[in-house]
């Protein structure tokens, strides 16, 4: 009897909790569903965020994440340190390592030995920024660019180090950052996603898992969409054989309907994220061939990203494909450029790198500054973590490896109310630790938030009891590289 009594006042909760969501409920999906015969036009855009506004005036309305997946040598690039040269060899000092931890990779080797760069640094602009001969187009932008010289991070292998910069946590399953800001700020543009993903062709050298661009515990609406070089940039878009536009349409308006029927059933509000994205892809069959077109790119505009931006798939033709994605208003726009996990032959493998992206970076900053869109796209480059100011492996004069290190690494910024022509923290002399102004990962977080006009203390959701948001329980905006 008591069984049986709970039982039914089980079922009755359940009924009123159904029944409490139907109106607002039923009034969110008919939002989304268009009559028959109207078109995708009539369908308004069911990805507006749960802000009303943002918190305070944005400075940066997008992001254009270039990340170099795999961890650049900030030693290499743009953390001079003529130190190491002076000690190249000798094994580095346990005063300065002081005891850290190191990766299974090096953490046996006998000896430690210091390796100085064989690349030659010079200073440019008149802010005098440090930057090695690998990147004689990024120089150019010594004036433009906000380096971040004292990152620091826990993780120390790639995988939660990844993870880690993009969602907030090491541990899988949190939303990622694109996603946090289309769940925050919504889309500015209703046929295309709030969050688009471009990854390089033919340098993958670590996996990337699509839950890097996932949408975690938010709707599934806030996920990342890749998009591919090739004849179908998105998976599955295009209409099978057989099947006209016209039919989509009507399939898709029959669709709607029977899934207001489930959610009259159940109530689950996954089933409006459900008939939302079936509506964004209806409009993307057109929006998205349009926005990945680059015939009607000028000479001129090739000739400034370089000959690779001819090439689909490459870095270059994804940084012209990031501006015209700016352009039309995608909210957050994730470039991931792999092979930058050099424990050894590091001196031909950054110079490969390096010719992968130091004038398509030049190419994509000017683009944006003669368009006008740099005032208000914040453009971020960087990795998970630096190297070792160490040897992994056998140290030549000509040939060396660096190992992960997670202490300090040097990332920049440029436009979007970032400071121009700054260097922002130090290392020390040997380049192992952050001497002064450390940032860490949740500290970047907060400050591209910020910029867009984000509070990340009150971005939040709530999930299995608690209210989580992109920088967990700390995290400060680093207020000295603001505009």
């Amino acid at each position: 009897m008591t069984s049986m009594f709970h039982l039914d006042a089980a079922s009755h909760r359940r009924q009123f909790l159904f029944q409490s969501g139907l109106g607002l409920g039923s009034m969110a999906l008919a939002s989304l569903m268009s009559t028959e015969g109207q078109g995708a036009e009539a369908v308004p855009n069911p990805f507006k965020g749960i802000l009303d506004a943002p918190h305070f005036a944005p400075k940066a309305k997008r992001i254009i994440y270039l990340f170099m997946s795999g961890g650049p040598s900030q030693l290499d690039l743009f953390d001079y340190k003529p130190l190491l040269n002076e000690k190249n060899g000798q094994d580095l000092p346990e005063s300065v390592r002081k005891g850290q931890r190191l990766t299974g990779m090096t953490g046996n080797q006998a000896t430690l030995p210091l390796a100085g760069s064989i690349f030659k640094f010079a200073q440019h602009g008149k802010s005098g920024a440090w930057i090695s001969d690998l990147l004689p187009w990024t120089s150019k932008l010594a004036d433009d660019l906000c380096f971040v010289k004292s990152l620091h991070t826990e993780a120390i292998n790639h995988d939660p180090a990844i993870t880690f910069f993009q969602t907030g946590s090491q541990l899988a399953g949190r939303p990622s950052m694109g996603a946090w800001l289309s769940y925050g700020l919504g889309s500015a543009n209703e046929n295309l996603p709030a969050f688009v993903v471009l990854i390089s062709k033919d340098r993958i050298d670590q996996p990337l898992y699509a839950r890097l661009w996932g949408n975690g515990f938010l709707p599934s609406i806030q996920q990342g969409v890749q998009f591919r070089s090739g004849p179908d940039p998105v998976l599955y878009l295009a209409n099978p054989d057989g099947i006209t536009q016209n039919s989509r349409r009507k399939m898709l308006d029959r669709l709607a309907e029977l899934q207001q029927v489930e959610f009259e059933a159940i109530g689950d509000p996954e089933i409006h994220a459900r008939v939302a994205q079936y509506e964004m892809a209806y409009r993307m069959q057109s929006s998205v061939p349009e926005v990945m077109d680059l015939s009607q790119e000028t000479e001129a505009v090739f000739d400034l990203y370089g000959p690779e931006a001819r090439q689909p798939g490459t870095f270059a033709a994804n940084c012209l494909l990031a501006r015209r994605m700016a352009e039309r208003n995608v909210r957050f726009i994730q470039l991931y450029h792999p092979g930058w996990d050099h424990h050894g032959g590091l001196p031909s493998g950054i110079r490969r790198q390096c010719a992968d992206v130091d004038r398509a970076c030049y190419g994509l900053i000017t683009d944006l500054r003669q368009r006008g869109l740099l005032e208000d796209t914040l453009v971020v480059w960087g990795g998970e973590f630096g190297r070792t100011n160490y040897s992994q492996g056998k140290l030549t004069a000509t040939d060396y490896g660096r190992d992960h290190h997670p202490r300090c690494f040097s990332m920049w910024m440029c436009g979007g109310g970032s400071k121009p022509g700054v260097s922002h923290g130090t290392t020390d002399e040997f380049g192992y630790n952050v001497a002064d102004k450390p940032v860490h990962v949740h500290d970047l977080q907060a400050t591209l938030l910020h910029l867009l006009g984000i509070d990340h203390e009150r971005l939040t959701y709530k999930f299995q009891g608690r209210y989580y948001r992109l920088t967990d329980v700390h995290g400060h905006v680093v207020k000295e590289i603001l505009a």
